[in-house]
């Protein structure tokens, strides 16, 4: 078999997952030391030993390396919690999330990739409200009363983000305690329609 040519063989700045993984490392590495603000994607390129054109063509900017980046932190191809109750698996997803961004480095990212998202979702938001959407759509196909998907975002997500971004982290028992919150939400709702079903039978 002959050998590849010269210009057959992988540049250092290619799109594998090998050079999308080193980058990434690179730009946690350089958030953690310098802060958001001084971060470039020269600095980025040369932390990570590859040209600052393959970022360029790859993520466009920081902005969107660092959005990818914070987002690809938490795999959104992961199976999700399926115990056949929402609140067990509101509780495990949001215990999930939890552990995730309590590592060192990772609220970093969420502050940063927040500050710089202005009006627009984020990638991280929009693959969690795809979550909270599959669990809730699930639990209803099995015939469970449910809170909304905004709901779940606005009374399970928006606080662990909360607490993370403007304070100094978040204990996992609160995965608990925000799944029971969000429940009794729909409590009324459950008692209404199950009252309603005793007096016509």
């Amino acid at each position: 078999m002959n050998a590849p040519l010269p210009s057959q063989a992988k540049r250092p700045g290619g799109r594998s997952a090998q050079v999308q993984a080193v980058v990434r490392k690179a730009l946690e590495e350089l958030i953690a030391e310098e802060g958001r603000d001084k971060v470039t994607v020269p600095a980025v390129a040369e932390r990570a030993g590859v040209s600052a054109s393959s970022i360029y063509r790859r993520w466009g900017d920081v902005n969107g390396l660092l959005d990818e980046t914070a987002a690809h932190r938490l795999d959104p191809n992961r199976p999700l919690p399926e115990t056949g109750d929402l609140k067990a698996e509101l509780t495990a997803w949001a215990l999930e999330l939890i552990k995730h961004l309590n590592k060192p480095g990772n609220a970093s990212l969420l502050k940063a990739a927040a500050a710089l998202a202005g009006t627009e979702e984020t990638n991280c938001l929009k693959n969690r409200r795809n979550e909270a959407t599959l669990l809730v759509q699930r639990a209803q196909a099995r015939g469970e009363a449910t809170p909304t998907v905004q709901q779940v975002l606005d009374h399970m997500m928006a606080p662990i983000i909360y607490r993370l971004i403007f304070g100094s982290g978040v204990e996992p028992a609160l995965a608990g305690q925000l799944a029971d919150e969000v429940f009794l939400l729909i409590t009324p709702a459950v008692n209404k329609a199950e009252d309603t079903n005793t007096r016509s039978s």
